[in-house]
């Protein structure tokens, strides 16, 4: 129950979730007391939910490293243990996103053959929507990370696409002799692996063109470009919500209302909330700590498809048989 609006956000997305999807139950995992009140107010959909008390939450300003030994009775600690117990199929937080990084990794361990988790989210497009990792979990990283995070990617988007996925390296040109080491490296063992889909370099302005489903990058750069993007949406969002109101004081109908609120909803960012942690034996999906709540409720929704695919398990399949082949 962690984030900046905790319970009094998480409990009414959970019950949006569950209004939306008939055959899904959530567990709750958090302060009964506060919890318990608003899912009363919704008996129709409380018969789905159970509680499991926790005597604290993980906040931001928490060390994750002090995490493992402070935080076990924390609601994170106890949502990702229900992970690892196979009382739920993934669990999907708000809070600290280091602690939960840690956490995932002690109780959930990584893949056989991935050194290190990442994080993924989704980006809209022209043509349709990418994904993009990592995104903060690893500011530094190997070449052998970065073709590990395109295994991953891959995986990800062709088991929700059901399409091969087009696999690019995000880089400040599209020339072979650009880039750090490490990435120019990445981009020779992606040429020499059929398994995928290689496509090349990717620049910053091509991102949103929809030209490859998987842009692969470092934790420290696909973090600062994910959060540069969301502005610029909000402050797009914004001056269309300012003028469709002048549209509406001013009893001026020219520009159409409904196409006004399509792109609205286009690039509302609360729809593409929901990072997945790809690499670990088992399903958390990261929601922004400031989100809404029909935010956290698309945090939901993307769990439940990784839990419909079996995400983690076809990440396991493919690392294999790529290790097997080299």
């Amino acid at each position: 129950m962690g984030g900046e609006g905790g319970a009094a956000l998480t409990v009414p997305a959970a019950l949006q979730a569950l209004s939306q999807d008939p055959s899904l139950s959530l567990t709750l995992v958090g302060n009964q007391q506060e919890i318990q009140p608003m899912l009363q107010a919704v008996p129709a959909m409380a018969s789905r939910c159970s509680i499991v008390h926790a005597q604290s939450l993980v906040t931001d300003a928490d060390e994750p490293r002090n995490v493992l030994r402070a935080g076990r009775d924390s609601s994170m600690y106890k949502a990702v243990e229900l992970v690892q117990q196979g009382e739920v199929e993934a669990m999907v937080s708000a809070g600290n996103t280091g602690a939960l990084l840690m956490i995932g990794r002690h109780l959930l361990k990584t893949i056989p053959g991935i050194q290190k988790p990442a994080i993924v989210a989704t980006i809209p497009g022209a043509a349709r929507q990418s994904y993009l990792l990592d995104v903060g979990a690893n500011p530094e990283c190997t070449a052998q990370q970065l073709f590990e995070f395109a295994v991953m990617g891959s995986v990800l988007a062709e088991s929700l696409s059901g399409n091969a996925a087009r696999v690019g390296l995000l880089n400040i040109g599209s020339e072979q002799y650009k880039g750090t080491a490490a990435v120019r490296e990445t981009a020779a063992r992606l040429e020499r692996c059929h398994s995928m889909d290689y496509m090349g370099f990717v620049e910053a302005n091509d991102l949103f063109e929809g030209d490859v489903d998987v842009v692969v990058c470092d934790g420290f750069v696909g973090n600062v470009t994910i959060k540069s993007s969301a502005g610029v949406a909000n402050v797009v969002k914004r001056l269309l919500d300012e003028q469709l109101a002048r549209i509406h004081a001013s009893g001026d109908m020219a520009i159409s209302v409904e196409l006004v609120d399509s792109l609205t909803a286009q690039i509302n960012p609360q729809r593409f909330n929901g990072a997945s942690l790809l690499g670990l034996q088992g399903s958390i999906v990261k929601s922004h700590g400031n989100a809404t709540a029909e935010g956290f409720c698309y945090a939901i929704r993307q769990a439940v498809k990784e839990i419909e695919r079996e995400v983690p398990t076809l990440i396991a399949t493919k690392v294999a048989a790529i290790m097997a082949a080299a």
